[in-house]
């Protein structure tokens, strides 16, 4: 069986001195692309520049996605196999505590 990182140390592979990707930003970057394109107001250049940031920008979000899921499908994978316990009154008081 292939090992996999535990979900907090899961990142997007960014370019070295580049910040992880923050999906939210880069989904509204691209949206604002998109409709400056739209638009068509644009220069050539300019539109072609914005064109570019914007499959960049397409390959983040789709990045961030595909680790998000890969997070998602080994918590699932983690909690398939778990045996349920049952509730007692001691764990209630443990969870209310915080420990």
């Amino acid at each position: 069986m292939a090992r996999t990182a535990p979900p907090a140390q899961m990142t997007v592979d960014t370019p070295v001195g580049e910040k992880p990707v923050d999906f939210e930003s880069s989904l509204a970057e691209l949206e604002s692309l998109v409709e400056r394109l739209e638009a068509g107001d644009l220069p050539l250049d300019d539109a072609l520049k914005s064109f570019e940031r914007g499959v960049a920008l397409t390959r983040q979000c789709q990045g961030a996605l595909k680790a998000a899921q890969q997070k998602v499908e080994i918590l699932l994978n983690s909690s398939a196999t778990a045996e349920p316990e049952p509730f007692t009154e001691s764990a209630e008081a443990a969870l209310a505590s915080g420990e």
